[in-house]
């Protein structure tokens, strides 16, 4: 079957974001097809210059966009604005509380220029109490109880990747498309509001609806009691580590023909899950040594032969010579723009989705600043000089 077009061609996008849980709505919506203009400030977005864990953030999110640097706060940069959502379908912005109203970008500031107008806010608090703080993933993570859920005992962990900023971000896509099905139906557009606290919130729940059913507190994962008898990391001959989960009584079945466990499957006392979790001191050292005999490679291949859920221990930087990833398409080649390596080629993560098998392919690299600035301008309707006077004046920037 011949690829379709992209699922959101037609919808335009304008991108007011920096770090990461905008940029992950805007990463997604131009994945699928939208039109994304990211409106950066002269200079480009900050986010381009982080180092240290924050290095990767622009190179990650910022893929499939057009880029725009503006003077948000001169006559002229606001005529561009109010020009780009005329007639565009949605507004992505992430900072603090009241920013974008007192640059005159506000939900209703704008939505009066274009009643279909879906506005989408991402911020750390919905509405209530908490509303004006100033929030972080990391924040949020600590005060919505994940870390506690991550970590040891007493030593609260965020986790080791940006995932209330993503997860919030996914959450603002879900609202937008949303506001869109809906605005098919009225012809109006409306505001969106996604947080990083109710999104930690959400991503807990499971532990706040164990503790409505079992009564008791939940401790964090590092400690928790398993819910299941082999579900456990394991130490192979080669020094290797491999991580193991047998999540089924059928598993367990499986499991014990393919290692020759023939008296535990066998043992009708074994043959439900709940009963093997009460024997885990039992089953686990046999295991252990079991796997402590083989080397990595061999224990996997027999437990993909068994069916059984199981992963190597990898770091991220194992993932660019994963095969799976590099057979399919998922990893896509980007150039980097900033930093100490701009110009130079990497492969990063694809968007997690295929429709008709198919994968969602990169259209546009990653913008250097400034970019787009002057092609984004005609189709406004500049003309090249007014564009040039806009240049020489620093009230946009073009990029080289």
């Amino acid at each position: 079957m011949a690829q379709a077009s992209p699922p959101l061609e037609g919808i335009r996008v304008i991108e007011f974001t920096h770090m990461v849980m905008g940029p992950t709505v805007g990463v997604i919506l131009a994945d699928l097809g939208a039109e994304v203009i990211k409106v950066e400030p002269l200079g480009g977005d900050n986010t381009r210059r982080l180092g240290g864990s924050g290095a990767g953030y622009f190179p990650m999110y910022n893929r499939n966009k057009k880029s725009v640097c503006v003077d948000l706060k001169s006559p002229e940069g606001v005529e561009v604005v109010h020009r780009l959502v005329a007639d565009a379908d949605v507004v992505i912005e992430n900072f603090r509380p009241g920013a974008m109203d007192r640059l005159g970008f506000g939900y209703e500031q704008l939505s009066a220029l274009n009643p279909r107008l879906v506005y989408c806010s991402l911020k750390g608090f919905l509405s209530g109490p908490y509303e004006q703080r100033t929030a972080l993933d990391e924040v949020t993570q600590m005060m919505g109880g994940l870390a506690y859920m991550t970590g040891l005992p007493d030593r609260p962990m965020r986790a080791g990747s940006s995932v209330i900023d993503i997860t919030g971000g996914m959450f603002g896509v879900i609202g937008i498309l949303a506001a869109l099905e809906r605005r098919h139906r009225t012809g109006e557009g409306e505001r969106v509001t996604s947080s990083l606290f109710e999104t930690t919130a959400f991503m807990v729940g499971q532990h706040m609806a164990q503790q409505a059913v079992s009564g008791e507190i939940p401790p964090p994962m590092s400690v928790r009691r398993s819910a299941w008898s082999v579900y456990d990391i394991f130490e192979t001959a080669d020094g290797e580590r491999v991580f193991v989960g047998v999540v089924s009584d059928t598993l367990w079945q499986r499991f014990c023909e393919a290692f020759g466990l023939a008296d535990f499957a066998a043992d009708p006392g074994l043959a439900k899950n709940n009963d093997r979790v009460r024997q885990r001191d039992r089953i686990l050292p046999v295991i252990e040594a079991l796997f402590r005999d083989l080397d990595k490679d061999t224990l996997m291949a027999r437990l993909e032969s068994a069916g059984v859920p199981f992963a190597p221990i990898n770091r991220p930087a194992d993932l660019f010579d994963d095969p799976h990833l590099n057979a399919t398409g998922a990893l896509q080649p980007v150039t980097l723009t900033d930093g100490d390596n701009a110009g130079q080629r990497t492969r990063l993560p694809a968007l997690p989705l295929e429709l008709h098998g198919e994968k969602f392919a990169l259209r546009r690299d990653i913008p250097r600043a400034g970019e787009h600035t002057r092609e984004v301008l005609a189709a406004l309707g500049y003309d090249e000089e007014r564009i040039a006077a806009l240049v020489a004046d620093g009230r946009v920037a073009a990029g080289s």
